[in-house]
């Protein structure tokens, strides 16, 4: 029988990575992305458009939207309060907390978990959550660490039946952006995917406009720039400046950290 996948969507840069993984390790996807308010919600049209590109390359993948945007509001964080603004700079800097959404990924862990046991009631197989948490959000994000997911996980398994037939598939836990990327250049390359077409449709800013461009200066986008750099590459996604420029201002800003170190 085929393996099954959930994967927590937010067609972001990992959560793309990680679903190439799984479609390249053959698993049957069901993609759950969440609609929490967010102000680059422009994100999950995005997503939806990469799950067609997969779809219309014969690729399994079930993508659902959960709407939980009425909830959420009563959560206090600048990706979700129109009244905050995003800052800017480096991941570890302290004013980056500000991102932080209270218990953000235990909500979603818990719609995943029980979305995943409904699929094996349905299927009778065992299906893997996968995230795409990775080492780089460790700093500032308490609910992207191994200690966190691994307590929850066994908190959900002892609330619920059946639970032995979940596993939890955290693959980038210990990698950093640029080796995420690096797996989704190796995985396009296997299944013959255009990577720069999936990954102009990903979106990392905090802070994009309309259109999904971004000024490069929000910290999601500087991880992201600074990875890309790291492997020699050039950001397939469009800012409203020249590479150049976004690359030149996440290195000075880079430096300028590490040397208040």
């Amino acid at each position: 029988m085929k393996k099954i996948a959930v994967i927590s969507f937010s067609g972001g840069l990992d959560s793309t990575s990680l679903l190439l993984q799984l479609v390249n390790n053959n698993y049957k996807v069901f993609a759950l992305s969440f609609n929490y308010g967010q102000k680059h919600l422009l994100e999950l049209k995005k997503a939806d458009k990469n799950i067609k590109y997969l779809n219309k390359h014969n690729f399994d993948i079930t993508h659902k939207i959960l709407d939980i945007s009425d909830a959420v509001s009563i959560l206090d964080s600048s990706l979700t309060n129109k009244n905050d603004s995003i800052p800017n700079g480096y991941y570890k800097e302290e004013n980056m907390k500000s991102t932080v959404v209270p218990n953000r990924n235990a909500i979603f862990t818990s719609f995943i978990y029980a979305f995943a046991l409904t699929i094996y009631k349905k299927t009778n197989n065992k299906v893997d959550i996968a995230l795409g948490v990775h080492a780089g959000d460790h700093d500032i994000y308490p609910d992207c660490r191994e200690e966190f997911y691994y307590k929850i996980f066994d908190a959900l398994k002892e609330g619920n039946w059946n639970s032995e037939n979940i596993n939890l598939f955290l693959p980038y836990l210990k990698l950093s952006k640029s080796e995420i990327i690096k797996n989704a250049l190796d995985n396009c390359q296997k299944l013959k995917l255009d990577f720069n077409k999936i990954f102009k449709n990903t979106l990392t800013s905090y802070e994009p406009n309309e259109k999904g461009i971004s000024n490069g200066k929000t910290a999601s986008d500087i991880e992201r720039i600074l990875a890309f750099n790291e492997l020699g590459i050039k950001d397939p996604i469009k800012y409203n400046l020249p590479w150049e420029e976004v690359l030149k201002h996440a290195l000075n800003i880079e430096k300028k950290f590490k040397n208040c170190l």
